[in-house]
């Protein structure tokens, strides 16, 4: 690697064993953060995020998800249920109808702080 592109590193090799100590204690567990990488690695997909941001806005049936981002139903249905199985979207039923929202307000919060922190200049 180009030392200009490498990331700056301590020069002492100092050990500041206090910090390390705090830092450990309240690390979650490893399960934990293999559950929140999977859970950003279902947010890394394009389409995801169009169907969630389109989420974000209204709860919206399938139909017209897929209308708003020019896809076929089945290809909307099939992102949906992958983001039923992380749990960030649910759905109910209104006759034949079947109509998606974000699970709740922590997903609208991941939306919302990504949008905001991404057109901040």
């Amino acid at each position: 690697m180009n030392k200009e592109n490498a990331a700056p590193v301590c020069e002492t090799g100092e050990i500041h064993k206090d910090l390390v100590e705090s830092v450990r204690a309240g690390m979650p567990d490893i399960d934990i953060l293999y559950d929140l990488a999977e859970l950003y690695r279902i947010f890394a997909d394009s389409t995801r995020i169009r169907i969630l941001y389109v989420l974000f806005e209204k709860e919206v049936c399938v139909c017209d998800i897929a209308l708003v981002l020019n896809m076929t139903v089945s290809a909307v249905s099939h992102q949906l249920r992958i983001l039923r199985s992380a749990h960030l979207v649910r759905f109910r039923k209104e006759g034949k109808s079947c109509f998606y929202s974000l699970a709740d307000d922590h997903v609208k919060t991941i939306i919302g702080q990504g949008i905001e922190h991404i057109t901040e200049e």
